[in-house]
């Protein structure tokens, strides 16, 4: 009997096709996770966005719809004539923006103290703080409402805004980006005459700006869903925030899912808009952030 030789080609052309073909079932598997992750994760909103639209009583029929049979937006219209919702955005829209000014001035302030200063204490008092974020935020609210009443904060936007003033996570992520700034840079800066004063504002401020925009849509965001601290601090209605004026909603209007859907469409809207504009900055500063750090 005679034998074939053996041909080491098509051997590794089978071989190359066999990983081939692992490579793409492993790709599909992978695609088809994330594709049912966004799925899931976008099929609550996009069910808010229907339901907001449908006629009164519609969205709490059985088997539940999942697209109005007719569009309708008087909901909406709902929302800024009969409850003035107009007033609660703008109470948000102001508390929201002045939280993340004072925040990215004093979180972005600690941070260059923490990374280019050298003083006694230094790391011992950022290890302390690191140690901190382990520690509830709801374990602080009592003892921080009875401070803020001290000072006759409460009731007061003012209650509001003080504690967010300054965050760890922050002062940690700016902290971060400006440890690989070189040091030269600034002591160049120092030699030509210009102050600590100056080197923040013209210097270090400019090269902070993708973690300053990344930190701002996190405070933003932050302080615009807040649900359970205003309505803590702030017991006049007129001084509610949106997502604690929605929320009376639910007394008001018990069976009226279409109205609370539309006001979670508005409250969502903004902070969406801001990441949409905002997105290359804020995923620059991540990438940049976390390389860096």
């Amino acid at each position: 009997m005679k034998l074939l030789p053996f041909d080491c080609s098509t051997g590794s052309q089978l071989r190359a096709n066999g990983q081939l073909r692992a490579r793409f079932l492993v790709s599909l598997l992978l695609h088809g996770a994330l594709l049912a992750g966004a799925a899931l994760a976008l099929a609550p909103l996009l069910w808010m966005i229907a339901a907001s639209l449908m006629p009164p009583g519609e969205a709490n029929s059985y088997p539940p719809r999942l697209w109005p049979s007719q569009i309708t937006f008087e909901h909406y219209a709902a929302l800024f004539t009969r409850l003035d919702l107009a007033h609660y955005l703008l109470n948000s829209t102001l508390l929201a923006s002045a939280v993340t000014v004072i925040a990215l001035l004093i979180n972005s302030m600690a941070g260059y103290a923490f990374a280019k200063f050298r003083f006694r204490g230094r790391d011992p008092l950022f290890r302390s703080l690191l140690a901190a974020l382990v520690i509830p935020g709801q374990v602080a609210m009592l003892p921080l409402f009875l401070l803020l009443k001290q000072f006759g904060l409460i009731n007061t936007y003012g209650g509001v805004i003080v504690p967010g003033m300054a965050s760890i996570f922050g002062i940690f992520l700016i902290r971060q980006y400006l440890l690989a700034i070189p040091d030269s840079l600034l002591d160049a800066a120092r030699l030509d005459g210009a102050g600590e004063l100056r080197i923040y504002l013209s210097l270090v401020l400019p090269l902070c700006r993708p973690i300053l925009v990344t930190l701002a849509i996190f405070t933003f965001m932050g302080t615009w869903n807040d649900f359970m601290w205003p309505l803590i601090v702030l017991a006049d209605s007129s001084l509610y925030t949106l997502p604690v004026a929605l929320a009376n909603l639910l007394g008001e209007h018990v069976q009226d899912t279409e109205l609370m859907m539309a006001g979670s469409v508005l409250t969502v809207l903004p902070v969406l808009l801001l990441f949409v504009v905002l997105q290359k900055y804020y995923i620059a500063g991540i990438m940049l952030g976390g390389a860096k750090g």
